[in-house]
C-alpha cells in the first residue's frame, strides 16, 4: 500500500493507493470512528482500475486538528482535495462516508462517476430534523491527540442530515451529470436522508458488486 499526504487547509490528508490499474478510479470513504482498509475489500475486487482510500481529518493517519469544529461539509472538503489529486473517480462510501461521498458528488457532478451507498458507522448522523440544543463534550483525559478524534465522533454522531438538502444535491447530479444510474442504494439501512433521495430516476437499489460493474463501465 502507498501512501499520499496531502496539504489541505490545517490538515495532513493520508490517501491510499490500494491497487494500481487501468482505467477509471475507485475512491473508498470510510465510516465514521474508522480508518481507510489497507488492501482492497471483498466487494471492489470486481474493479479494475485503481482503487484508493482516503482517511478524514481526525481519522486513520491524517492529522488530528486541535478543538473539533466538524462538519460533513469540511469531510466533503477533504474528499475534494483527493479528487483534485486523482482526477475522475466513483465512490464507494461507508457510512458517514456514503453521506459526504453524495456531498461532493452533488458538488461535482461532472467529476463523479457514480456513488456506491453502504451500511457503516455515521450513516443516519443526528436524524434528519433538528432536536433539542445540547452542549458537546469530550473529556481532556481523552483528547490525546490521536485518532479517532473523539470530538469527531461527538460531532459527526449528532450531525443533522435534512431530506431536502440531500434531495438538493441528487437535483445537481441529475441536472449536471450525464450518468442515467448515478447513485447505488447498496446499504440496509435507510435513514430519513436516503430515504428522500430514493424517490430520483437516478438513485437506484443494488448489491456492491453490481454498482461497481454497472460504474465501472462508464
Amino acid at each position: 500500500m502507498k501512501t499520499i499526504l496531502l496539504e489541505h487547509v490545517r490538515s495532513r490528508l493520508a490517501l491510499h493507493e490500494l491497487q494500481d490499474g487501468d482505467g477509471q478510479s475507485l475512491l473508498i470513504l470510510h465510516g465514521l470512528g474508522q480508518s481507510s482498509p489497507t488492501s482492497v475489500p471483498s466487494i471492489a475486487q470486481v474493479w479494475q482500475g485503481p482503487i484508493f482510500a482516503l482517511d478524514f481529518t481526525g481519522h486513520g493517519q491524517s492529522s488530528v486538528p486541535a478543538g473539533g469544529g466538524y462538519t460533513c461539509e469540511a469531510l466533503m472538503s477533504d474528499a475534494d482535495a483527493a479528487l483534485a489529486k486523482i482526477g475522475s473517480i466513483t465512490i464507494l462510501g461507508y457510512g458517514l462516508g456514503g453521506y459526504v461521498g453524495l456531498l461532493l458528488f452533488g458538488s461535482r457532478p461532472s467529476e463523479v462517476n457514480g456513488l456506491a451507498i453502504m451500511d457503516g458507522p455515521g450513516l443516519d448522523g443526528g436524524g434528519g430534523q433538528p432536536t433539542s440544543p445540547k452542549l458537546l463534550h469530550v473529556p481532556d483525559d481523552e483528547l490525546n491527540g490521536t485518532a479517532p478524534d473523539p470530538w469527531a465522533l461527538a460531532e459527526l454522531s449528532s450531525d443533522i442530515r435534512p431530506p431536502d438538502y440531500a434531495e438538493e444535491h441528487v437535483g445537481q447530479i441529475q441536472a449536471l451529470g450525464s450518468q442515467d444510474k448515478a447513485v447505488a442504494v447498496c446499504s440496509l439501512g435507510r435513514p430519513e436522508w436516503l430515504r428522500a433521495i430514493s424517490n430520483s430516476p437516478i438513485v437506484f437499489e443494488t448489491p456492491a458488486e453490481q454498482a461497481l460493474e454497472i460504474f465501472s463501465a462508464i
